[in-house]
């Protein structure tokens, strides 16, 4: 279907690709993954034509449908139902035509195009869009708002929506997860299980790839292998082809026995709580894969402070939120050790409750009570925007602590990856992924006893949220974590608490359980959209039958007039005439005005019973 021959690409003077050739099928779904910067976005644009390259390394049908998800959508007036339905541009033109036809009376054209109409499932077009929405996190009120009602990153959402709308072969996600809650991707992921045509996804969420893709194309020194497999299987694969290089051997060995110990140490702590054996699984599976991270530029660690309390921080019968609550009647304490993940929809709480654990958010009722050594490190989701864009990672560091030589600082930011004149570089030359790096580096470095993370793996790419994973597994504080990273989730949390309809409770059950959980959710949700469309669309055949009947009434007694009117003119024609009333005339003109009269009478009734008939057809309409 799709095919690279000897494909050859250079940008701005770095070789991307050398020499490649890769084929995808019909139907085959392919994660693309490799280091920022291996092409993995270019290859998207040569696809798309983009980027011209020689004709002959690139070769596709000509009539292949390809959707591809664009990351910009403008705030306009449009409406979000209109807007991603327009995905559909076959459906839209057949219904502009339509209308065009009904205007022009073109009764066989019409019939045509409402075939044509027919086959392009036009008429549960309405519902398959409502439904996406709904998946994506929208709610039915949010239908008929116009798109400039809507932040950035909802209007992703709604441009996703629109892709998925597309009628394709081939479909194109880059980064589709950006923007969405766990609740979405975990209802996104279901969704392009089903799908029907062949799928080309860049994602740094495994857990996602694994869901999604049953092959892998990893670009790596100007090349892409394709491995047959899910993420994980990849991984394992590529752990293996590492483990043949010598001089990785020792390096390897030693990652292995760290994770291997930490393992055993968890082992020994963990209960039969089904998240725990969760979590048990997943640091096994990193031990199995460390290998195939062994030449990541980041290694570092967080360190925790000696110092302790017990508890940390506690919440008792407290509200949280703004101007009016949130949350009610929240009790809550994090002690030493406890790893606790949030689960719960976009918009429920979740960085709600955080930000009122740190401080930054007053409690509107209740206590809130922090130990004598609580220290906190915190990471939100605006972290990158606090950093001090004038000054360097260097002079970030040197601010936390001025006693430090210059050896010493190059050399712990060395740990994230910032070497040579990069550390002395401003920050506002930095890409969102080194301004999330430096935000883990100023955390670590204020040795915290608890870590409060929301959403700390946005703009990392695989290599970073691995080596976040291992830092996170290793630190013996207090964790408590929101991400849509189901196996940052997975390694790191023993406990999860869902927030809920105002509430804060323990979920009973991993990532698995709450997986069927929102899909059931999500199910109910289209069950009473398609209900309340059945209700809806019976009204509205009713009204259809009603109006069809009306106006063949109103026909009718249009053409009753006509001939009452004919005849009411004849009658006028013949009393106009003088000889009707000489005396030689005959003897009808009494029954003449009589005729007139009753005609005058009927035309009376019939013109008060169209004025009914319209106005109850006005009505309707």
């Amino acid at each position: 279907m799709l095919s690279f021959n000897n494909l050859e690409l250079v940008l701005g003077g770095k070789t991307l690709f050398d020499d490649v050739s890769l084929t995808i099928h019909h139907q085959q779904k392919v994660g693309l993954v490799g280091a920022n910067g291996t092409g993995k976005t270019s290859l998207f644009k040569i696809i798309k034509k983009e980027i011209e390259v020689d004709q002959s390394s690139v070769s596709f049908p000509t009539d292949l449908r390809i959707s591809y998800l664009a990351q910009e959508v403008k705030g306009t007036d449009e409406i979000a139902l209109d807007y991603v339905l327009s995905g559909d541009a076959n459906l839209i033109d057949i219904q502009k035509k339509i209308e065009e036809a009904e205007k022009e009376e073109s009764y066989d054209l019409l019939g045509e195009l409402y075939a044509i109409y027919s086959s392009l499932d036009g008429y549960s077009a309405k519902s398959k869009a409502e439904q996406l929405m709904l998946g994506l996190g929208f709610t039915s009120e949010d239908f008929h708002k116009p798109l400039k009602d809507f932040s950035g990153g909802w209007r992703v959402r709604l441009n996703l929506a629109k892709t998925l709308m597309q009628p394709s072969d081939l479909m194109l996600l880059d980064e589709p997860t950006n923007h969405l809650d766990l609740d979405a991707i975990l209802w996104l992921s279901n969704w392009i299980k089903s799908f029907k045509g062949a799928l080309i996804l860049i994602s740094h969420d495994r857990d996602f790839l694994d869901d999604c893709v049953s092959y892998v194309a990893h670009l790596y020194r100007q090349t892409i292998e394709l491995y047959s497999g899910n993420y994980s299987q990849f991984e394992v694969l590529r752990a293996a082809k590492m483990a043949e290089i010598q001089s990785n051997y020792i390096k390897q060995q030693k990652e292995v026995a760290h994770m291997q110990s930490f393992i055993n140490r968890f082992k020994a702590k963990a209960t039969k709580a089904r998240q725990a054996q969760s979590r048990v699984k997943a640091l096994e599976k990193m031990e199995l894969i460390a290998p195939a991270h062994i030449d990541s530029p980041f290694n570092f660690k967080i360190s925790e402070t000696d110092k302790i309390s017990n508890p940390l921080v506690s919440l008792s019968q407290a509200e949280l939120g703004y101007s009016e609550p949130v949350l009610s009647e929240v009790g809550f304490t994090i002690c030493p050790g406890d790893r606790i993940g949030l689960l719960g929809a976009n918009g429920a709480g979740k960085s709600t409750l955080i930000k009122s654990i740190v401080g930054t958010l007053p409690i509107l009722n209740g206590d809130r009570e922090t130990g004598t050594n609580f220290r906190v490190g915190y990471f939100s989701q605006h972290q990158v925007d606090d950093l001090d864009l004038s000054i360097s990672a260097f002079m970030h560091i040197q601010r936390l602590d001025e006693t430090k030589t210059e050896k010493q600082i190059r050399t712990y930011l060395g740990g994230f990856a910032f070497k040579g004149d990069k550390v002395k570089d401003p920050i506002r030359l930095f890409s969102g992924g080194e301004k999330a790096r430096l935000a883990f580096a100023i955390i670590s470095y204020q040795k915290p006893n608890i870590l409060l993370m929301d959403e700390p793996t946005n703009h990392l790419d695989m290599e970073m949220r691995h080596a976040l994973t291992v830092a996170i597994q290793t630190f013996k504080g207090a964790i408590l974590l929101i991400s849509h990273d189901r196996h940052l989730l997975n390694s790191s949390v023993d406990t999860f608490y869902l927030i809920d309809k105002g509430s804060l409770n323990i979920f009973d059950g991993d990532l698995d359980d709450y997986k069927n959980y929102i899909l059931d959710i999500k199910s109910i949700e289209n069950k009473d959209v398609k209900k309340k469309k059945i209700k809806n669309n019976t009204l509205q055949a009713d009204n259809t039958q009603k109006i069809k009947s009306i106006n063949s009434d109103i026909s009718k007694l249009d053409k009753r007039l006509f001939r009452l009117n004919n005849k009411l003119k004849e009658a006028n024609e013949k009393l106009a005439n003088p000889e009707l009333y000489t005396n030689d005339a005959d003897n009808n003109l009494q029954d003449l005005i009589r005729n007139q009269l009753e005609l005058s009478n009927e035309i009376e009734s019939a013109e008060k019973e169209w004025m009914d008939k319209a106005a109850e057809l006005e009505s309707l309409n």
